[in-house]
């Protein structure tokens, strides 16, 4: 039995998985415990700075916070701590979702106990989970409050995959997709998300059931692109790419903030269904359309009135365009961000979606640029260091810098 520990609801912290880089090469390094143990000498040390799976990534991990502002200025305390300490030791500190060049047969496990038993349990998969994201908790006063609001927030994960998507490329190439991080935790037998519950009691039956299986112990066994997190009194959002920047991470944070505040106290939306079959059964498809066409998806919207139009077959549902879609859910959240202080985070993301860009798309243009994935690494270093020449309030680059493919349809395949 799980017992839930409310918290106070609507507060946010996040996590950071972070790149650790050979400083000339931009090179995956395997320094983590040497930089850990270097971070572990301040006085909260360990509650900060955590190590991952492999030892070419660390973890950052923020206070509790009301306001964004404050996130904000904490992730760049922490950032600064961590690239001051990375300096000490010849590496280099990067965001986004995956190393574009990295193989995973170089990756080594960091040698804790639980890391063991994952490389264990999944074998090369442990060391291809050599990939960064961002984590966003946020506060709900009771367990059956989280299962809610981990339903209500499911279809909004293409929107959040858009805006994080940071990991473009893999093994050396261009995937043509937004993010290829979420490949890797794609192939993890309990990924995807939470099936339909009805209340923290129906959590409790489930999770009994899965441990009486052998298929779980705790919690961190579901690799849910959300999940409630009973020790912490939250819910957690898994799904975006690590950003390039701490702002953006501030800015992400901001969003899940607002938008779990206007699903859960909106009376417009306590009317809408909650973990629907219907919504289930398009999630993986608007899933990947997130990941492969980000701001250009189109999603499946299974609550849309059926259309007869000529040409168009009996009963058609129309698509919704993903960019569209984000820039009217973040006019909506207006309101209650103006009561949180997130307006100029939203802001932010606003302007991101209207010119259709991302970590993904500020990748593209550096590699364009440079010629040369190692120099893209280490511009991307400088970038989340926040001296690059630059350096906006959110990564962006100009729009004419980015050389997008024509949308591809999906068809017979």
């Amino acid at each position: 039995m799980l017992t839930f520990t409310p918290s106070k609801p609507f507060t946010v912290g996040v996590e950071l998985e972070l790149q650790l880089l050979h400083a000339r090469e931009g090179t995956l390094a395997r320094d983590a415990p040497d930089l850990i143990a270097l971070l572990h000498r301040s006085k909260d040390g360990f509650d900060r700075f955590k190590p991952e799976i492999t030892e070419s990534m660390i973890e950052l991990n923020s206070s509790v916070h009301h306001q964004h502002d404050t996130l904000l200025a904490e992730l760049c305390e922490l950032r600064s701590r961590t690239v001051q300490a990375a300096d000490q030791l010849n590496i280099a500190i990067s965001g986004g979702g995956a190393h574009p060049s990295a193989l995973w047969r170089e990756r080594r496990i960091y040698p804790t106990e639980r890391f063991l038993h994952v490389s264990r349990l999944y074998g090369y998969l442990a060391k291809q989970f050599t990939v960064f994201g961002q984590h966003v908790h946020v506060g709900v006063g009771s367990g059956d409050l989280a299962i809610e609001l981990t339903q209500r927030l499911l279809p909004y994960i293409p929107h959040f995959i858009a805006l994080s998507a940071a990991s473009p490329f893999a093994q050396g190439e261009d995937t043509s997709f937004e993010t290829s991080r979420l490949h890797a935790v794609a192939m993890f037998p309990l990924s995807g998300h939470m099936p339909r519950l009805k209340d923290w009691e129906d959590f409790n039956a489930y999770f009994g059931e899965m441990v009486s299986y052998g298929i779980v112990e705790s919690i961190k066994d579901f690799y849910w692109d959300i999940r409630p997190k009973p020790e912490y009194g939250t819910v957690e959002v898994r799904i975006f790419d690590t950003p390039l920047t701490v702002e953006m991470a501030a800015a992400l944070g901001a969003l899940v903030q607002t938008l779990s505040v206007h699903l859960l106290n909106s009376d417009a939306e306590k009317h809408t269904p909650v973990g629907d079959i219907a919504s289930t059964r398009v999630y993986g498809y608007n899933r990947f359309q997130a990941c492969r066409f980000g701001f250009d998806a189109q999603l499946a919207n299974p609550h849309m009135r059926p259309i007869e139009q000529q040409g168009m077959p009996h009963g058609a549902r129309q698509s919704v365009h993903l960019g569209d879609s984000l820039l009217n859910l973040l006019a909506r959240l207006m309101p209650v961000a103006a009561q949180l202080g997130t307006v100029r985070p939203l802001m932010m993301l606003q302007e991101l979606t209207a010119s259709r860009q991302n970590g993904a798309s500020w990748m593209r243009a550096m590699q364009a640029q440079c010629g040369d994935l190692r120099e893209l690494m280490i511009q991307q270093a400088e970038l989340f260091r926040g001296t690059a020449e630059n350096k906006p309030a959110v990564q962006s680059v100009p729009a004419n810098a980015v050389k997008r493919e024509p949308r591809l349809e999906l068809v017979g395949t």
